[in-house]
């Protein structure tokens, strides 16, 4: 979970990953940021996210990231 909260905060370092619960609800993250989340995610785990996982629930949380990358990995 650090490495994905380190991977994160490259990507929007204004955010607080540890403790948001809402980014997709509260629109703190938009399309962009999802694709870049997704690009770093596949390339950092060796996962590939399809396209049907890309729902605002898989990313409003760094938790719900991480369990959609544990997902990914099996």
């Amino acid at each position: 979970m650090e490495k994905l909260i380190k991977l994160l905060a490259e990507i929007r370092p204004d955010l607080d990953f540890a403790a948001e619960t809402k980014l997709v609800s509260d629109g703190l993250l938009d399309s962009f940021d999802i694709v870049a989340i997704v690009s770093d995610i596949n390339d950092a785990y060796g996962t590939s996210i399809g396209v049907t996982e890309l729902l605002p629930e898989n990313f409003d949380s760094a938790e719900a990231i991480y369990e959609l990358i544990q997902r990914q990995s099996k």
